[in-house]
């Protein structure tokens, strides 16, 4: 927000002035300016601060989509705070600011990358403790870019250069996190515990989704067993709760469910009245009429329409529920969400589809008109294939001559250059600002994107260094890149806060100050501007 670096500057400036003059000569050594420089560089002081801050954003994001769905907000899933770190910092360079831009958490990534288990499956094994512990190093890292921007700025003024009116207008790397809990860890109490960890860490949004939590899955794979709505409702409540206790009033809850791949269900509810949330739900549970002569003992029965029906259950205890219900299922999940408390909904589909997610939020906009959703973009999806696949079928549903193409083989890299394969790219390439037209999508993420390129990376530089290439393919495939492109870390040294310390160095120990900056300082052969286009 503008201004703020320059309130927090000289605001800070004063209030050193006033306690050197009440503390008199035993403050003789502090700088009054090197102090406000320290405070403009530290403008969150807490978690809870960047919580607050955060959530009015959010807040802020979702009234302009509601006003027009091109104001849609959008994020990419880090695992590590160096590259939520670096996520921003590009942001800023390459668009001018981070308006709109979030950071995603996910548990999935937590799992296959953070625990001290080693890699796990996306089943919430990994020790709970790692999510806000991972939550408050991304802030810390994009407090130290926030710092170490200003740092340089500072400097080039204290040069003479006029930079007075970017520190004035500082815009900072703090932006919201979507944050996973995954199905809550436990009962409703262990979900409010975790909740005001990672609200106190900085989180400003919490994603929950209404699998079962000790038989949790990942939501594009299969064996996903879901909770009756009153479950979920009360996991709902522990989140608000823990925002309010906390005093993030704003805060924002995401209402993720999985009925459309789930076909299981461990409890089946109670009913109080005909037509409750129990009895809904228990209406999707699979069942075959039975007699009460031929029912055995400890069989569970249920009456339906004036007979005794038997849900089909399987070995292991759980319910089916009835084919072909997945997508009402879907859309009682989420009306249901928005009436207790929800904010934003996720819906796990099984293809990136516009159509097929507009079909079930226009329908949930009938009850509820505001609903918005955030969508994963997921790698778990073959975005090629599913795309050549629908233009495929858009092709020949217009009378098109297809013989030309193998519907079994359209991932062919003969195909690329096709009139079709083309048609797909675009959709793809346009897929966000039609789902958020379309289809109610107030945030796109992709969920595992560092995951990908990280094993991309290392797959095409081990390639080359093991090889004949030798250390030509780091530098070609990264030094000269990062060099030509202006990419903040070539100077690794500065990215990790050396003439930062230098700075702060000299604020506490004057001209003794041990330096790491200097002439035999190899970075000074990188002689770029980070922030250069």
């Amino acid at each position: 927000m503008k201004n703020l670096a320059q309130s927090n500057y000289h605001s800070a400036l004063q209030t050193v002035r006033d306690l050197k003059a009440k503390y008199g000569n035993t403050w003789n050594a502090i700088n009054p300016e090197s102090a406000a420089r320290l405070v403009a560089q530290n403008r969150f002081k807490t978690g809870l601060d960047i919580a607050k801050y955060t959530a009015a954003i959010m807040r802020k994001d979702m009234a302009e989509y509601d006003a027009d769905s091109s104001n849609y907000t959008q994020s990419l899933g880090c695992w590590h705070g160096f590259v939520a770190q670096q996520n921003m910092i590009a942001v800023k360079k390459h668009h001018k600011t981070t308006n709109k831009s979030y950071l995603y958490l996910s548990g999935w990534m937590v799992a296959a990358l953070r625990s001290e288990f080693g890699p796990l499956p996306d089943q919430s094994m990994h020790e709970k403790t790692v999510v806000p512990a991972l939550i408050e190093e991304i802030y810390d890292f994009l407090r130290q870019a926030d710092a170490i921007e200003l740092n340089d700025l500072f400097r080039r003024l204290e040069m003479g250069e006029d930079v007075q009116d970017q520190i004035d207008n500082f815009e900072t790397h703090i932006v919201p996190i979507i944050a996973d809990i995954d199905a809550g860890f436990g009962n409703e109490e262990a979900t409010y515990l975790l909740t005001k960890k990672m609200i106190e860490a900085g989180a400003c949004a919490i994603q929950i989704e209404n699998q079962v939590s000790d038989a949790k899955q990942c939501g594009h794979q299969d064996g996903k067993v879901t909770v009756p709505q009153e479950d979920f409702i009360a996991k709902l409540n522990a989140i608000r709760y823990a925002f309010l206790e906390l005093g993030v009033d704003d805060g924002i809850i995401v209402a993720r469910t999985d009925s459309e791949g789930a076909g299981l269900t461990q409890k089946l509810p109670v009913s109080q009245e005909p037509g409750d949330l129990a009895s809904q739900y228990l209406a999707f549970v699979e069942a075959k009429e039975i007699s009460i002569h031929d029912a055995k003992d400890d069989d569970v029965l249920l009456k339906r329409d004036g007979k005794l029906v038997q849900p089909v259950r399987l070995a292991n205890g759980l319910y089916k529920f009835k084919e072909g219900s997945n997508i009402d299922r879907v859309v009682l999940d989420c009306i249901t969400s928005l009436q207790n408390g929800a904010d934003l909904l996720w819906i796990e589909t099984p293809t990136p589809d516009v159509k097929l997610i507009a079909n079930m939020v226009n329908r949930v906009k009938q009850v509820v008109p505001n609903a918005k959703l955030v969508y994963n973009n997921s790698p778990s999806f073959n975005w090629t294939l599913n795309f050549r696949n629908q233009v495929y079928q858009d092709m020949l549903a217009s009378g098109k001559d297809m013989s030309q193409y193998d519907k079994t083989n359209l991932m062919d890299v003969a195909y690329d250059d096709s009139e079709l394969c083309k048609v797909a790219d675009e959709k793809i390439r346009t897929f966000q600002k039609d789902g958020a037209r379309e289809a109610g999508i107030f945030h796109h993420l992709i969920t595992l994107p560092t995951y990908h390129t990280t094993a991309l990376h290392m797959n095409d530089l081990t390639e080359g260094y093991f090889g004949d290439e030798g250390m030509l393919a780091y530098v070609s495939g990264v030094q000269r890149k990062e060099i030509r492109k202006g990419v903040s870390c070539v100077k690794h040294q500065r990215m990790a806060g050396s003439d930062l310390g230098d700075d702060h160095k000299i604020f506490f120990a004057g001209d003794k100050a041990l330096k790491a900056g200097g002439q035999k300082n190899t970075s000074n052969q990188f002689d770029i501007d980070p922030n250069k286009d």
